[in-house]
C-alpha cells in the first residue's frame, strides 16, 4: 500500500471525529465523490495485515448505525469485498486477522434485522401470477392455459413468501456463516440502483472468485492467493445472480458475463437446482450483443407490453362493409348497362348531396340520376364540339354540388354538358 493512499485514509478518519453534527448530511453527499478515498479503502480492505484495517472497519460501522441513508450507502459498497476478505480468510484457517470484518458483518447483519423500535422485522415478497401480464412475461407467451376449476380458483391470488424473524447473531460460526452472509447480500441487492460503478465490478470478481477457487477453472482465470475452496449455499448463490443479472445493464457486460459463467459453473459441480435455474433463465434472455457502458444512457430490458385498448384490425368483416359489398355486387350490372347504353360514357362516383342538404349513402350514387336524366344526356353527347374532348373522343365533366344546379345549366353556347 503506498503512501498517498495511507494519508489519505488517515485524513477520512481524523476528519469525520471533529465534524460537527450540523454537517454530517452535507458530509455524506460529498462522500460518494471522492474517488480516490473509495480506491484506497478498497485497497486497506484487501490487505488483512494493514494496521488502518481496524480502524476502517469501525468507522464503516459508525457510518451503517449513524441513521444517515447516504452514509449507510457509503457502507454498504465495500460490502462484497468485505465478504470475500472474510471468507479467504475462514479457508486459510487464520480467523485472527479477520476478527475485525467478522464483527463488521455481524454489526451490519444485527442492525438490519430489527426496525427502530428494536422488534425483529418480517420481511414479504410478491410472487406475481402467471395468468396476470408483468414487465418479465406475456401470458400469450406461455400458451393455452386451461380453464379448469382448480386453475380458475386461484385465478388473480397472488402468493406472498415472508423471510424473518432472524436471530440475532454474536459469532459467525460454520453453522450459521452463509445464513447471515445470504442475509448481508440481501440488504446489498436492495441498494443496487445506489451503488457506484466500482462496487459493481468488485461484486462480480469476488461472485468468480469464490466459486471457482479449488477447482480446475481456477487455472483458466489465473486467480491467486487462494486455493482452497470456499462452501457456498444455494440461496447465497441466487442473490450473487441477482447483483451480477444488474451488473449486465448497468455498464459491467464482460464482467459479468465471467461471473455467470463461473456461478453456473458452480451451481452445474454442486448440483444445486435455484441457481441453475437461475442462471439459465438470464443466460436465456441475454441479447446477442454486448451491452455498452452505461455512460451513454440508461440500459433496459425490452419486453412486449399488453395493449390498455383493443385493437381491430380495418380488414375487419363488419355490418357496414357487409352493405357495402351488397351494394357494389347489385350495382355492377347496372354500371356495365349504362357504358354500353351511353357509348363508353363514363360517369365518375361523386359524393352528390340533395336539395335538402342531406348526402346519400354509398349505395345510392348509381341511382341518383333519374332515367330522364340519362336520356337527356344521351341526346346530348352527339351535339359536343369542345376541340379538347374531340381529339378523346370524351366530354369534359365539371362537377357540382346537386342534380338541380346541372339541369339548370343545361348546354352552354359552345354545347358543352356542365354537370
Amino acid at each position: 500500500m503506498l503512501a498517498v493512499d495511507t494519508g489519505v485514509v488517515e485524513e477520512w478518519l481524523s476528519e469525520f471525529k471533529t465534524l460537527p453534527e450540523a454537517s454530517i448530511s452535507s458530509y455524506a453527499t460529498s462522500l460518494k465523490d471522492k474517488t480516490a478515498l473509495i480506491s484506497s479503502l478498497y485497497k486497506v480492505i484487501q490487505e488483512p495485515q494493514s494496521e488502518l484495517l481496524e480502524p476502517v472497519c469501525h468507522q464503516l460501522f459508525e457510518f451503517y448505525r449513524s441513521g444517515e441513508e447516504q452514509l449507510l450507502r457509503f457502507t454498504l459498497q465495500f460490502l462484497p469485498e468485505l465478504m470475500w476478505c472474510y471468507l479467504a480468510v475462514s479457508a486459510s484457517r487464520d480467523l485472527q486477522s479477520s476478527g475485525c470484518i467478522e464483527a463488521l458483518l455481524l454489526g451490519v447483519y444485527n442492525l438490519e434485522i430489527v426496525d427502530k423500535e428494536g422488534h425483529s422485522k418480517v420481511l414479504s415478497f410478491t410472487i406475481p401470477s402467471l395468468s396476470k401480464p408483468s414487465v418479465y412475461h406475456e401470458p400469450s407467451s406461455i400458451g393455452s392455459m386451461a380453464l379448469t376449476e382448480g386453475a380458475l380458483s386461484q385465478h388473480g391470488l397472488s402468493k406472498v413468501v415472508y423471510s424473518g424473524p432472524h436471530p440475532q447473531r454474536e459469532m459467525l460460526t460454520a453453522q450459521n456463516r452463509f445464513e447471515v452472509l445470504t442475509f448481508l447480500l440481501l440488504c446489498y441487492n436492495a441498494a443496487l440502483s445506489y451503488m457506484p460503478a466500482m462496487s459493481l465490478q468488485s461484486l462480480c470478481q469476488i461472485c468468480s472468485r469464490i466459486c471457482v477457487c479449488g477447482y480446475p477453472r481456477q487455472q483458466v482465470r489465473k486467480y491467486k492467493g487462494v486455493n482452497s475452496r470456499i462452501p457456498v449455499s444455494s440461496e447465497f448463490m441466487v442473490q450473487m445472480l441477482t447483483g451480477i443479472y444488474y451488473a449486465f445493464y448497468n455498464g459491467e457486460w464482460d464482467l459479468a458475463r465471467k461471473a455467470m459463467d463461473d456461478v453456473l459453473y458452480r451451481a452445474q459441480l454442486e448440483l444445486y437446482p435455484e441457481p441453475l435455474l437461475v442462471a439459465n433463465a438470464i443466460k436465456a434472455s441475454l441479447p446477442q450483443g454486448a451491452m455498452k457502458s452505461s455512460k451513454e444512457g440508461t440500459r433496459c430490458i425490452q419486453v412486449e407490453i399488453t395493449p390498455t385498448s383493443s385493437r381491430i384490425s380495418r380488414n375487419a368483416v363488419t355490418s357496414m362493409s357487409i352493405r357495402g359489398h351488397r351494394w357494389k355486387r347489385n350495382e355492377q350490372p347496372e354500371n356495365g348497362n349504362d357504358a354500353t347504353e351511353l357509348g363508353n360514357f363514363i360517369i365518375p362516383e361523386i359524393s352528390v348531396t340533395s336539395v335538402a342538404g342531406e348526402r346519400t349513402g354509398n349505395g345510392e350514387k348509381s341511382r341518383a340520376l333519374a332515367e330522364n336524366d340519362v336520356q337527356h344526356l344521351q341526346g346530348v353527347q352527339d351535339t359536343a364540339t369542345d376541340p379538347r374532348t374531340d381529339s378523346k373522343g370524351m366530354p369534359e365533366i365539371r362537377r357540382q354540388k346537386s342534380v338541380r344546379k346541372m339541369l339548370e345549366d343545361g348546354i352552354n353556347s359552345s354545347g358543352r354538358v356542365q354537370f
